[in-house]
């Protein structure tokens, strides 16, 4: 069986917290999310929350109301207890990627992870880049559309539409749990040329 490990993005308490449809989108999904992340633990696998912590003088970071969300030592920059195992490892990160400027692919490694599934906010753009740079680096991604949010629906489709057609396997979490448990792991994605 190859190694796999859960990464999950956005799910802090400012980020979430950004606006109702998000807070909506993920109090209805909290169970469902809790009980894969229980499911995935129990097949041996690490999960790893990206953390953003943003600079308050970064001018890309984005502003709520002018206000930088998510700094350091914050209680809005932690990771939403219902989610977090005392296992579980936190990553620090100041991007949208999980591996920019990060040791997240160094701690991957040492841990001889080979497979990434991917749930959180914001799917098309925390779940897509952390996607590409995982697929870049060699990793097999897998991304459960039951478990990605976007406080756009049409940009949650657009965004599993396009890692489906280039870099992950995208399905729902009942799924990939059923790809673990029949075949050992999950399926690398082809590479399509014109």
């Amino acid at each position: 069986m190859s190694k796999i490990a859960v990464v999950t993005s956005g799910l802090q308490y400012d980020i979430v917290g950004k606006n109702p449809e998000r807070e909506a989108a993920i109090a209805a999904a909290t169970p469902r999310v809790n009980e894969f992340l229980t499911e995935m633990r129990k097949r041996g696998c690490t999960v790893y929350h990206l953390q953003l912590l943003n600079q308050p003088d970064d001018p890309l970071a984005e502003r709520y109301d002018g206000r930088v969300p998510a700094l350091r030592g914050t209680p809005g920059a932690e990771v939403i207890r219902e989610f977090v195992d005392p296992d579980d490892v936190i990553q620090e990160r100041s991007k949208d990627s999980g591996f920019y400027e990060t040791d997240l692919h160094d701690r991957l490694q040492a841990e001889g992870v080979e497979a990434l599934v991917l749930i959180g906010l914001q799917t098309q753009i925390c779940i897509q880049t952390t996607a590409a740079d995982a697929f870049f680096r060699g990793y097999i991604v897998a991304v459960p559309g039951d478990c990605v949010f976007s406080a756009q629906e049409a940009d949650r489709v657009r965004a599993l539409d396009w890692l489906e057609s280039y870099c992950a396997t995208v399905a729902d979490s009942a799924e990939i749990l059923r790809l673990i448990d029949t075949t050992g792991g999950l399926p690398r994605k082809e590479t399509k040329t014109p």
